[in-house]
Order: structure tokens, then C-alpha cells, then sequence
């Protein structure tokens, strides 16, 4: 069942007196539980998707619909993780993952929002650094609260905007990593649209990929993710198969334009 249904989506907006259109035709849809990534080249309109599916932004014509019904703003069934920390800085760890669940589990008390709290840091590895203000944590620290903040509200869909590109390279890996180990090991799976321009980083966490094209950005390719889950890096990278899809990802990747119109069977190696 879809959980997610866009359906001819565009979006043109006014920039410095000229008309840009960003999205052009967009259609795909995620079903219930399922991680889809969303891949692009820089400015191909990857976070304008992200934003109109937060409410942020109204489609210039097509449809989002979601469990059937069309999205006519932000709502509270939809929790966002951005690339940018984007914790209050006057708040503790805890009391900015707190905050998050107040926003959407309510009948909850202040004792109960704190040991929620407290539970989803642990999950994360950050019982210890719980009362530090942001100012005190590392870049690698804020992305782990801003993650367990977004579990821990328990929404239906959880929207992912790059949220590991402002991160350094071994930091990134040990959130995918983390990402994926708590995704994987909730009762029911959120469904999962996740932004990012790392081939590798979509085929390790991803159901599916659905690759766009340069501005404006449209479908190119939807494909399925071949490797069973549960994953684990180290067999996936050491596997022939996975050199094989990711050398054709990486290819539909620069050349966009030229794979519209084949079947999936026409490039992928498996």
C-alpha cells in the first residue's frame, strides 16, 4: 500500500524577476515501511521535493497524497532530520529530543517525555551527554540527537534532507550505520524519503533508488535495492554483485538523460 503517492509534480518558482522551474512532472510513489532514497546531482531539486512533501512549499500543479488523502500542509504525522543541526540551542540533548516528542505524543507527562527521552539517547550512544547544550556537542553528537529526536516522536514518515553531508567522512559512515541499525530494528518500520547525492550511502540504507535528472529534476529511474536486509557493510562491499549495481548506479548517475526510456534490465548487472 502506498504511504506516499506523488502524482505529476511540479514546481516553478520566481527567483531575481525570472521563472525557474525546479521539479517538472515528478510522479513515484513509497509504500507503507518502506526507505527510499532520492538521487541527484547538486540543484536537480532533490530538497524542493523535501520540502513540498514537509508542506513547506505548494506544488505549481500535480499532487501529493498521503495514506490516500492530499497534503495540505506541514502535520505532525511527519518527522524531518536536516542537513544543518538544527537543534534550539537553549536546549539540553534531552530536553530538545523531549520537545519533539511533546509535539506529537500527546497525553504524555513531562516525566514520561523525559524517560522517552532518555531511551532514544541511549539508543543513539549519548545517555552520557544528555544535559550538554548543543554549543558543547560535536557535529557528529547533533546529528545523533536530531536523529533520536525524530524517532522518538513516532511519526508515520520520516523526512531526511542530506543529513549526513555536513559530517566528515568517518562520522558519516558511523551514522548510516546507526541509522540503518535502528531502522532495521524497529517493530514497525517509518517510511523513509531520504535525500542525498552518496551512491553508496543510498544503496546501503535504500529499498529503492529513485534517481532524477539535472534541472529541472524529474524521475529518470526507479529501482529496487537487490540485497537482502539485514545489511552489513563489510559483506555488502566485499560482494561482486554490489561492485556490479553500484558501476551501473554510477553510470545511469552521469548520464541521466541518456538511460530515461530503458528498462532496468538493460543495465543492471546482478
Amino acid at each position: 500500500m502506498s504511504k506516499i503517492d506523488i502524482q505529476n509534480l511540479s514546481v516553478t518558482y520566481e527567483e531575481r524577476g525570472d521563472l525557474f522551474t525546479a521539479l517538472s512532472d515528478v510522479s513515484f510513489s513509497v509504500n507503507d515501511g518502506e526507505f527510499v532514497s532520492v538521487i541527484g546531482s547538486s540543484g536537480c531539486g532533490k530538497s524542493t521535493l523535501l520540502s513540498v512533501l514537509e508542506g513547506l512549499r505548494t506544488p505549481t500543479s500535480g499532487t501529493v497524497l498521503i495514506d490516500g488523502k492530499p497534503l495540505t500542509g506541514t502535520g505532525l504525522d511527519r518527522g524531518v532530520v536536516f542537513q544543518q543541526y538544527s537543534l534550539f540551542p537553549w536546549m539540553t540533548a534531552r530536553g530538545n529530543v523531549a520537545f519533539g516528542i511533546k509535539q506529537t505524543r500527546k497525553g504524555f507527562t513531562h516525566k514520561q517525555r523525559l524517560e522517552i527521552a532518555d531511551e532514544y539517547l541511549e539508543k543513539v550512544g549519548l545517555s552520557e551527554a544528555s544535559n550538554r547544550y548543543p554549543s558543547r556537542l560535536s557535529g557528529g553528537m547533533q546529528q545523533r540527537v536530531a536523529i533520536a529526536r525524530a524517532l522518538a516522536m513516532d511519526t508515520d514518515i520520516l523526512l531526511m534532507d542530506e543529513p549526513f553531508g555536513a559530517v566528515d567522512a568517518k562520522n558519516r559512515v558511523i551514522l548510516q550505520e546507526l541509522l540503518l541499525r535502528l531502522w532495521q530494528n524497529e517493530q514497525k518500520h517509518k517510511t523513509v524519503v531520504f535525500i542525498t547525492h552518496d551512491i553508496d550511502e543510498a544503496i546501503f540504507l535504500s529499498d529503492r533508488v529513485i534517481m532524477f535528472t539535472e534541472s529541472p529534476g524529474t524521475v529518470s529511474k526507479d529501482i529496487s535495492v537487490p540485497f537482502p536486509r539485514p545489511r552489513e557493510r563489510a559483506a555488502l562491499l566485499h560482494s561482486p554483485d554490489y561492485a556490479d549495481f553500484r558501476s551501473n548506479l554510477t553510470t545511469l548517475f552521469f548520464d541521466t538523460e541518456a538511460k530515461i526510456g530503458e528498462t532496468e534490465e538493460d543495465w543492471v548487472v546482478i
